[in-house]
């Protein structure tokens, strides 16, 4: 008698992202010091940021104006009434000994946001997350780590306190992730509607958006969470897909050994593609959060929300569903075009100026953004403006010049800007459009392509192409293409 294989248990994984967010602002959180990114050490520093003793904090309008436009973004509902704590801890960079921070009346609840993943097939999927909580907090400063002292052999840390003080928003999301590929997205997402809406630049090498990771592992179909653990240190979208995925199957292979999940928080090693723990995980009664004494409770106004809701730009998905269903563009292209605000506008500012759609999408994703990266600039720098774009495809479509002309006119555009038509007078590299200049063309190419024109007349048709090249060879590439095809086919 055979025994039947074990059945294998299939898991699950249920992943939450804790993101924060610098807010744009010029001056901190809670005083007038400057926010400004890579100032020399302790330049950026006030002695209310710095806790020191009978200073009082004063909340900074467009940190609440942000938070709020923040808020409204994600759906969420905001609180009329909400107020600030503080949350104790001790670290060597919070010179307070404690971060003022929001508990349990924050400024935004119970939001969602929309993901959208594009599969190799073009094919989209969308998925709505939920969003815990949306509140407002302080930053804390940066310990930088030296090497050895020459005198005494021991190693030493400085600290920087530019960052303490820094404005920041932390949202958390609801355990509806499953996949690391989601949770990169979702965070992607994120930095954009912050960007669109100009409340940060979500700059992640300077901090500015950092993600941190819960997740655990269960058999499908149980409703029971497995044990949380918490992901620290990703600084790309790709180095949280990666840490999601390798720590799936770490727990998954825990579970599997009958080994112990412990509720901790880890670290992500770039370099060996890892993660290893870093502290047991504490809980929220070990900060003993209090209300803060020193900042009046936040009220916002119907009239004031009313206000900041109406300032609110059309969003990414908003965006990305008008592209695709009331312009006509791929799910790609439409996901290309709107991960930028400036792009977008740049795209829909050709549009109004007579380009076609379809065409204007294709010069801003290749020629243009080629051009960007080389040259490491944003669109808004380009000296090429939308309306010349427009009437650079325009040019093409009345067959005035050819595409190849209009890339070969390009790059002098894009680094000068200017009229296309203007330029293509000046250069004289206006089509060749007049069937006898071509037919000319044509009898001498043939006549210099004897060999050719045997094998093509004996079947190989393909070498069609082969003439093509030479009439545009002979014309310096100002043969109207498909005159010249309908020429050759007809002479050949």
């Amino acid at each position: 008698m055979t025994t039947a294989a074990p059945v294998k248990t299939q898991y699950e994984a249920i992943i939450g992202l804790e993101t924060h967010c610098q807010l744009g602002t010029k001056t901190k959180i809670f005083s007038s010091s400057s926010t400004e990114f890579g100032g020399v050490p302790n330049s950026n520093i006030d002695p209310i940021c710095m806790g020191m003793p009978g200073v009082l904090p004063v909340l900074n309008q467009k940190v609440l104006e942000y938070a709020v436009k923040a808020g409204l973004a994600l759906k969420c509902q905001i609180a009329p009434y909400s107020k600030f704590d503080r949350k104790q801890y001790f670290y060597p960079d919070l010179p307070k000994n404690y971060q003022i921070s929001q508990f349990d009346l924050p400024i935004a609840t119970n939001g969602w946001l929309e993901i959208e993943l594009i599969d190799d097939g073009g094919n989209s999927t969308r998925k709505k997350i939920g969003i815990t909580r949306l509140h407002m907090e302080e930053d804390a400063g940066k310990l930088v780590h030296g090497g050895s002292d020459r005198l005494s052999g021991s190693t030493y840390s400085m600290v920087d306190y530019n960052r303490a003080g820094i404005p920041l928003i932390e949202i958390v999301s609801e355990p509806d992730l499953r996949s690391g590929a989601e949770a990169a997205e979702y965070a992607q997402e994120l930095r954009r509607i912050v960007r669109y809406l100009g409340v940060s630049d979500g700059n992640m090498q300077e901090g500015s958006l950092r993600c941190d990771v819960n997740i655990s592992v269960r058999p499908v179909g149980r409703e029971e969470f497995g044990t949380k653990v918490e992901i620290k240190n990703m600084n790309s979208f790709n180095a949280i897909h990666r840490a999601i995925d390798f720590e799936i199957e770490r727990q998954i292979q825990a579970l599997e050994n009958g080994d112990r999940i412990f509720q901790e928080t880890r670290l992500w090693e770039e370099g060996k593609q890892c993660t290893v723990s870093m502290r047991l995980k504490e809980g929220s009664s070990d900060y003993r959060y209090f209300p803060e004494p020193d900042i009046p409770p936040i009220e916002v106004s119907p009239e004031q929300l009313q206000r900041w809701e109406a300032e609110l730009p059309e969003l990414p998905a908003s965006k990305r569903d008008r592209y695709e269903n009331k312009i006509g563009l791929s799910a790609y292209d439409a996901r290309v075009l709107t991960d930028d605000r400036s792009v977008a506008e740049y795209f829909e500012a050709a549009i109004a100026a007579g380009g076609n759609p379809k065409q204007v999408a294709n010069w801003v994703m290749g020629d243009i953004t080629a051009y960007l990266k080389n040259e490491k600039l944003n669109i808004t720098q380009l000296p090429f403006k939308p309306d010349g774009l427009a009437e650079l495809i325009s040019l093409i479509d009345a067959g005035t010049i050819s595409g190849k002309i209009a890339k070969d006119l390009l790059p002098k555009l894009l680094s000068q800007g200017g009229s296309p038509k203007q330029a293509i007078e000046a250069a004289g590299v206006t089509q060749i459009s007049d069937t006898a200049t071509l037919e000319a063309a044509i009898d001498r190419v043939i006549a210099e392509n004897p060999k050719e024109l045997e094998q093509y007349r004996s079947g190989k048709t393909k070498l069609l192409g082969f003439f093509v090249g030479q009439v545009m060879k002979q014309t310096e590439g100002r043969a109207d293409p498909k005159l010249t095809n309908q020429l050759l086919n007809k002479k050949l």
